[in-house]
């Protein structure tokens, strides 16, 4: 079997697209209908992938597919919460 050499992350993910959205489309049927396949694939490649060298395609998509929702989830909220706290000074907005 050849190996398959991507030559930039943009190049994997179009190849991971096809799994991407297929967990995007199962995560929406649960009731996660904000998250993205941006979202999933930031989850797993500032998370699962960080430390990881070496991983073959069939593993990528496995892990696409098989990432724990509730994870993921729990993964956009923190950056969102990140992004956008805000300092309230009025009783209205606490």
């Amino acid at each position: 079997m050849e190996d398959i050499i991507f030559n930039s992350l943009e190049e994997l993910y179009e190849r991971l697209k096809p799994a991407l959205l297929t967990k995007k489309e199962d995560m929406k049927r649960k009731g996660y209908d904000y998250i993205k396949e941006e979202d999933i694939w930031n989850y797993l490649k500032e998370v699962k992938w960080k430390n990881s060298k070496d991983l073959m395609l069939h593993e990528m998509v496995s892990d696409v597919l098989n990432a724990d929702d509730y994870v993921i989830d729990q993964y956009l909220k923190e950056k969102l919460n990140l992004r956008s706290r805000k300092i309230y000074f009025d009783v209205e907005n606490n």
